[in-house]
């Protein structure tokens, strides 16, 4: 039994390497197990570990880059929709600048309209005015003479 136990432990400290001899108690023949060496299997896992942490890193860079480019291209559709809005800000400027200058002349000429017609309405006026001090005039005039003839 303390064989066994030696045997079932004795694995624990392989790294060291070789092979392990066993002498059965029954059999006076001994018998030699090879053991793995655990270098090569720590060799492998740390070979494996570094192939986990290249792919780990490759892939967080592929990561950052993604992020890096999804960034850009907000910062990119930002950028075009604040030209977009400019441009409307400053195209409705313009069009605000128009419509008060189209307003401004729509003013001025109709307040030049009713001055011409209150100009013309006033000559008109001063004309049948004038006439008619003249029609009275020439009335009176033909009055005094009927009355002279008539005297």
């Amino acid at each position: 039994m303390a064989s066994f136990s030696l045997v079932t432990s004795l694995p624990k400290f392989a790294h060291v390497g070789g092979t392990i001899a066993r002498r059965c108690m029954y059999k006076p023949s001994s018998v030699f197990l090879p053991v793995a060496h655990r270098r090569m299997q720590t060799q492998a896992r740390s070979h494996q570990e570094a192939s986990a942490a290249k792919a780990k890193e490759a892939v967080q860079e592929g990561v950052k880059q993604a992020k890096e480019t999804g960034q850009n291209i907000k910062d990119t559709a930002a950028s075009a929709a604040d030209n977009v809005t400019q441009k409307a800000k400053e195209m409705a400027g313009k069009v605000s600048e128009t419509a008060q200058d189209v307003a401004e002349k729509a003013k001025q000429t109709a307040q030049d309209a009713w001055g011409t017609a209150k100009d013309t309405a006033q000559k008109a006026k001063d004309t049948v005015i004038g006439k008619a001090e003249e029609s009275k005039n020439c009335v009176q005039e033909k009055a005094e003479q009927v009355k002279k003839t008539m005297n």
